[in-house]
């Protein structure tokens, strides 16, 4: 099938994308949120610093009401068109996840984004991610071995992939695609190895027709991630990993909307020797639990 018997993929909208992502989180919440009382001294603490900085913010900039106003309007706009989710993980999650993993020995973690959603199709250690048929794009291999931080590997470790298609769009977030398409769950082979097969992502703007791509554009920024593989790796008394795979050359490897590339998590591609397309070699290693 040619690119353009996809180009329906490209009619994905803000709110269409942003309320999916909503409904998606509230959902993840509803089935693993705590219930521990909630400490009121460090919302407190929280809210009240999160508070005087917005109004430290007024102060030193002489904010207007001009501005607050359209300031008032633009946060409602975010909740209207769903994307709390987006903002959040684009401008916020990366010094989350600094802080969550300052401390871990084994591979680097990044965000995971708003396009999560777990229970995607269990597969062997060696096989084909569901797509389309007829899948558009540069078929990628991505194989490697799970290990503990002292080199043993991980048999049956579980390693979760998602990422966009040749068109940047994912699965459940833009319509036209199949349901899980390019998203699935890989179980590594008695040895913690695993051999994916994908296809080159795209890279991609994040919505740009909501409340973010308005901030955007006011702000004059780009709204481009790089290309680049989600993933979520576990094994039993071991820790989760969440990560994201870049491909060297992206021009916005360095400018991240999201601000989530790090250079240990740049993948070496090189032509498959084995076939069309291209392949590469990488290995996670995870912490105790």
């Amino acid at each position: 099938m040619s690119e353009n018997s996809f180009q329906s993929e490209v009619t994905a909208k803000a709110a269409e994308s942003g309320a999916n992502a909503s409904a998606r989180f509230r959902e993840r919440q509803a089935q693993g949120g705590s219930t521990a009382a909630v400490d009121q001294d460090r919302v407190a603490l929280l809210a009240g610093k999160a508070i005087k900085a917005l109004n430290d913010l007024v102060i030193e900039e002489q904010l207007s009401y001009e501005e607050y106003n359209a300031f008032k309007a633009w946060l409602i706009k975010v909740g209207e068109d769903g994307e709390w989710p987006l903002f959040l993980d684009v401008w916020l999650e990366h010094s989350v996840e600094e802080v969550a993993n300052a401390d871990r020995e084994g591979s680097k973690g990044t965000i995971e984004g708003p396009y999560y959603l777990g229970g995607s199709p269990e597969l062997e250690w060696n096989g084909t991610i569901p797509m389309r048929d007829d899948e558009p794009g540069t078929p990628f291999v991505f194989k490697g071995q799970v290990t503990a931080v002292d080199g043993t590997p991980l048999p049956g470790a579980k390693l979760e992939l998602w990422h966009a298609d040749n068109l940047g769009f994912y699965s459940q977030f833009a319509p036209g695609l199949p349901e899980w398409n390019l998203r699935g769950t890989f179980t590594a082979n008695d040895n913690g190895e695993y051999e994916i097969h994908t296809i080159r992502p795209a890279p991609y703007q994040i919505p740009t027709d909501g409340a973010c791509g308005q901030l955007i554009a006011a702000a004059g920024w780009h709204a481009w991630r790089p290309a680049h593989l989600h993933f979520k790796v576990h094994a039993p008394d071991h820790q989760l990993i969440t990560s994201q795979l870049y491909f060297p050359g992206d021009p916005h490897n360095d400018d991240d909307i999201a601000s989530a590339v790090k250079p240990e998590l740049l993948l070496d591609p090189q032509p498959n020797p084995d076939g069309e397309g291209e392949v590469t070699v990488y290995d996670f290693v995870l912490d105790p639990a």
